[in-house]
């Protein structure tokens, strides 16, 4: 959204903020622009939609650019979670099991969902209870780093789990700074 500056501020009279967040009162907008003027900066349109609309003094250029950085600095904190998906079938021997589930830990430890999926074939699907075992025996090995989204449930021919890394408690990951 555009701000209104200076000239292109239409209203006939303006409710004025002054730069250190101080009320100045209702007045008519050639009044407000020669008072920011006077102290070299601008008049800004904060609030075009309030009933007189509300302008405050403020150095535009800067106001823009620490929003920028403001902007910039919350796109590099989010992180986008991705959904990785771990593929067995019910009689799966030890070792291929052993493997599945460290692949699962490390993508639950780099911040991504887990889908564990269980695929039956043919007269497989007669024993589903072997599929919900694997499942479960999955989750035992990761349920430290990880809690159930979506518990097992049949899709069609798979069996399905959705598992998502526990919040971590950003406080306590710190380490306290020696004093100097």
């Amino acid at each position: 959204m555009k701000q209104r500056t200076n000239e292109q501020i239409r209203a006939r009279e303006v409710r004025l903020i002054s730069p250190d967040g101080e009320q100045m009162g209702i007045l008519p907008i050639q009044e407000a622009l020669n008072i920011a003027r006077e102290r070299g900066l601008d008049l800004v349109e904060v609030a075009p939609n309030a009933k007189p609309p509300v302008c405050r003094i403020l150095d535009y250029s800067k106001w823009k650019y620490e929003q920028s950085k403001k902007q910039k600095e919350a796109r590099k904190k989010q992180r986008v979670q991705d959904m990785k998906e771990v593929k067995m079938r019910p009689a799966i021997d030890e070792h291929d099991f052993n493997v599945k589930a460290r692949a699962a830990r490390r993508f639950l430890e780099q911040g991504d969902k887990v889908k564990a999926t269980i695929m039956f074939r043919g007269r497989e699907l007669a024993h589903v209870g072997l599929g919900q075992k694997v499942l479960e025996r999955l989750l035992e090995s990761v349920k430290d780093i990880c809690q159930v989204e979506r518990a097992p449930r049949m899709e069609g021919r798979n069996m399905t789990m959705i598992l998502v890394p526990k919040p971590q408690d950003r406080s306590v990951n710190k380490q306290a700074s020696p004093d100097k």
